[in-house]
């Protein structure tokens, strides 16, 4: 299972602002509502699901939020991820795709880290796959401070092995019908992230991920 950040990157908009009002919020959130554990176990599920289709050892999880709509949705979401990954190999010789991959931030906001669902590294391009099963808010990845910090945060490890010119966000959001895919210059994202650094605070707080 995914550890939780300590501070969010869903929360990214508050922490790159106000440090106080998403320590507020914090207060009043509900860290074991059902929502969070049936996301908590799509996700598991997503990710056994791209383990075996990598073929990969994986134990299915077991969860009493298991149903046709989260077989449906996690089945979409692999399949989306697998023809992404198919495609990088027409450009790439041995592109890498990575799993629930821990993503360190602290160089741009403190003691904050998430984890990535899907990485494909591939020559020229990183693309993020960030799999939301809630059905409340749309989420859109065109300037998604989330993604972006993700982003960067993968760059910080993998642009020394592949030579990264742009980057693709993609949320895959099945249980709102929403795939929406926004790509961006490495180049302008480390301006983004330059231009933010000045609002960098100094105390860490806690706040959940959301799913």
């Amino acid at each position: 299972m995914a550890e939780h950040a300590v501070l969010s990157a869903s929360s990214s908009h508050r922490c790159l602002n106000c440090i106080p009002s998403a320590r507020l919020e914090l207060e009043f959130e509900n860290n074991s509502s059902s929502a969070a554990e049936e996301g908590t176990a799509a996700h598991a599920l997503c990710e056994h699901k791209l383990k075996k289709a990598l073929h990969m050892r994986s134990k299915r999880p077991v969860s009493d939020y298991n149903s046709d709509e989260m077989e449906e949705s996690t089945d979409a979401y692999t399949e989306f991820v697998m023809e992404q990954f198919e495609a990088a190999k027409q450009d790439c010789k041995d592109p890498i795709l990575l799993i629930e991959q821990r993503l360190d931030f602290s160089c741009y906001v403190p003691d904050g880290f998430g984890t990535g669902d899907c990485l494909i590294i591939s020559d020229k391009r990183l693309h993020i796959i960030d799999f939301k099963y809630g059905m409340g808010v749309l989420v859109e990845a065109e300037n998604n401070p989330q993604m972006k910090l993700y982003a960067l945060c993968a760059l910080e490890i993998y642009d020394r092995l592949y030579d990264i010119e742009e980057v693709s966000m993609t949320i895959f959001q099945p249980r709102r019908e929403n795939v929406s895919t926004w790509t961006i210059p490495v180049s302008k994202l480390k301006e983004w992230a330059a231009n933010n650094s000045n609002q960098k605070q100094k105390r860490p707080m806690t706040v959940r991920a959301s799913i």
